[in-house]
């Protein structure tokens, strides 16, 4: 063959193998993450994210899983479920999503629900307690917290072991509140007592002045708050504003250094429900590699919402490694289904097919002087 012609070929062949070189080097697995990044569970939303990044942008630091980095496309849905499927669809469709991951929202996730079904595509750790998700066992969704009525349900039983009988709920009339609230009722009837009362607010725009009087004219003792995190810490300060100084407990969704800056002022002793360890706490390796890493980046610290999503991007990667080279939905879906006994640092986390919950973890912590939440 005609040296000249041989060295065309050969020359051709080496630029194809460096293309192939340079599209297996930067080949990235797809996660989709539509979620309230402005609106009223803004703060969490991000902290959230933050804590999933730094275990994400650790593991895409050695090199990603199985040779392939992991992007994270989070997009805005405002905090409203018509937008969560919209951008949920094109993130699956257009991006080619493997998995959705971390939403925040209890009738966001329901929204997904048959999008999930219909594309193959799993939900990861959705940011949200919500029964509906963990019972009937959903075969695509994995969830990594315990539930709010589990929480609900310990927030009543500590208010009515320290002897207060008087303890209102005020609940966001959408799914997550009355999920929420029936968690709370199981405290109540655990502990042999009715609510003072309860009350719903609507989730867009409450205006909490009547409520607030309420809490006050009827010498209510403590108030469980149901709600989001700018809902509670607006209709926290109308409670003080009216006179009020009722213990005020509200769900881990608002645990967040976000919600006690809302807070302001008032953050002082608002008791807030914790679904992981302390994230200042050595004994827990898995909050001690999560402030690791957070130091290496020149954070500060790590918030309790932050280690939803560092723990939620623990199980993700887990998953991904075990599903495999080109992960598709249903890979992904049978690798979360096969973890058996996972080692988070501390927790141990078993998905079956009968059981897609995770973790059960519920505690309490309240909000100290320094705008620290405290076990």
């Amino acid at each position: 063959m005609h040296p000249h012609r041989l060295g065309w070929r050969h020359g051709l062949a080496a630029l194809a193998m460096t293309a192939i070189a340079a599209t297996q080097a930067t080949a990235q697995i797809r996660i989709g993450q539509p979620s309230g990044f402005t609106g009223s569970v803004a703060a969490g939303v991000k902290e959230n994210t933050d804590g999933a990044k730094l275990y994400l942008d650790a593991v895409n630091a050695k090199g990603g899983v199985n040779g392939q980095k992991i992007e994270l496309l989070s997009v805005d849905d405002q905090f409203d479920p018509t937008k969560t499927l919209a951008l949920a669809t094109e993130l699956i469709d257009t991006q080619r999503v493997v998995a959705l991951f971390l939403n925040r929202g209890t009738p966001h996730a329901q929204a997904l629900l048959p999008l999930l079904a219909e594309r193959k595509v799993p939900l990861v750790a959705p940011s949200t307690g919500a029964m509906v998700l963990h019972k009937p066992v959903n075969p695509w969704v994995f969830n990594v917290r315990a539930t709010y009525q589990r929480e609900a349900a310990r927030a009543v039983e500590h208010l009515a072991g320290l002897g207060v009988t008087r303890i209102a709920v005020l609940q966001t009339d959408d799914s997550f509140g009355a999920d929420s609230a029936a968690g709370a009722n199981a405290g109540f009837e655990k502990a042999g007592l009715k609510p003072h009362w309860l009350e719903t607010f609507p989730r867009d725009k409450p205006d909490f002045t009547a409520l607030a009087k309420k809490v006050m004219t009827t010498d209510a003792q403590a108030v469980v708050f149901i709600g989001s995190a700018g809902n509670v810490a607006a209709g926290t300060l109308a409670i003080r504003a009216a006179g009020s100084s009722a213990q005020i407990v509200t769900l881990s969704n608002n645990a967040s250094d976000g919600f006690i800056k809302q807070l302001g002022s008032h953050a002082r002793g608002v008791v807030v429900t914790q679904v992981f360890p302390n994230e200042r706490s050595v004994a827990y390796p898995l909050s001690k590699e999560a402030m690791d890493l957070a130091k290496a980046k020149g954070l500060p610290g790590v918030s309790p919402a932050m280690m939803e999503g560092f723990a939620a991007a623990k199980v993700l990667v887990e998953g991904l490694r075990r599903a495999g080279p080109n992960p598709t939905g249903p890979k992904l879906r049978d690798a979360l289904e096969g973890i058996t006994n996972m080692d988070m640092g501390g927790m141990r986390l078993t998905y079956s097919p009968t059981d897609h919950s995770g973790l059960d973890f519920a505690d309490l912590s309240i909000i100290d002087a320094s705008g620290k939440f405290r076990r």
